[in-house]
């Protein structure tokens, strides 16, 4: 969870909101459903990029460090909160791969 405070979140809230209704609407030029995504890759990619140059200056091992570290917080904490709890409905709906069983139960006699 990025911890933000209140005060930073209502300054960035409203620009962000603004951002993301551009995207949704550049993606509606497309029929691809899916066409955001490398809309919104580009969007993340060039914020982080302008934010470390004008931030950090050159750039630096512990700036690509930083950056690769908050996709990947950011991409692990979306699959924790989002896509796990889905994944798990759709196990219970549809049934689990069985294999999956198998080494977890070698795993409790182990």
């Amino acid at each position: 969870m990025p911890y933000v405070a209140p005060q930073h979140r209502r300054e960035l809230d409203p620009l962000i909101d603004q951002l993301a209704r551009s995207l949704v609407q550049e993606a509606r030029k497309y029929e691809d459903a899916a066409a955001f995504a490398g809309l919104l890759n580009y969007a993340c990619t060039r914020l982080a990029l302008k934010v470390a140059r004008q931030r950090c200056g050159p750039l630096r091992y512990w700036l690509i460090a930083i950056l690769t570290g908050t996709f990947k917080n950011l991409a692990d904490e979306f699959y924790r909160r989002l896509g796990q709890p889905y994944e798990d409905r759709q196990i219970v709906k549809n049934g689990d791969v069985d294999v999956y069983a198998e080494y977890l139960e070698e795993m409790e006699q182990a």
